[in-house]
């Protein structure tokens, strides 16, 4: 087994530095499309807005004896999706990209669907949130596995979203009795 040592050319990562400021972030060992991959985190910041309202509208809607428990839970998964949706709009912005807020088009670039339940049916809102966390553990499971090491930096970020989404499927599975 040959002893590798570690070499890099500090004055040629020097010179690029300089020569191609106004790229930012992205240097040459970026390895994907960043078109490519700032319309993939607008999909995810669409789905977790998405997640957000949806979350939102549960807690406060939620009614029945259970109410207290279920919307605490709400609450709290909306405030991380919130926080997802923000993280995935700062790279989008990194990158050089707009992030797209355009209620028109949210639903339609979002993985989730929204939807409503009658305000006693606290089990009918757990089973749509659990979906759609699972909806979402897979699509990003998919966009890691796409990413590669071409954007570690954005690698890195949804694996964080991703493990946050895993806990909030724990949670709905202990609070269905699953």
């Amino acid at each position: 087994m040959a002893d590798r040592t570690f070499s890099i050319d500090v004055a040629a990562i020097r010179d690029r530095a300089r020569r191609k400021m106004a790229d930012g972030p992205v240097t040459e060992g970026y390895r994907r499309s960043t078109e490519e991959v700032i319309g993939v985190l607008n999909d995810v910041l669409a789905t977790e807005i998405v997640c957000w309202m949806r979350y939102s509208r549960h807690a406060i809607s939620a009614s029945g004896i259970d109410r207290a428990q279920v919307a605490a839970e709400f609450n709290e998964h909306a405030d991380e999706e919130r926080d997802h949706a923000m993280r995935a709009a700062e790279r989008i912005n990194q990158l050089g990209g707009e992030p797209d807020f355009d209620p028109d088009t949210i639903t339609t670039r979002s993985h989730t669907t929204y939807d409503t339940f009658d305000d006693s049916d606290l089990k009918g809102m757990l089973q749509d949130n659990l979906v759609a966390e699972r909806i979402v553990i897979e699509s990003y499971q998919e966009i890691i596995r796409w990413l590669g090491d071409g954007d570690v930096t954005t690698r890195r970020l949804m694996e964080h979203i991703l493990e946050e989404e895993e806990e909030h499927a724990d949670d709905l599975i202990d609070l269905l009795g699953y």
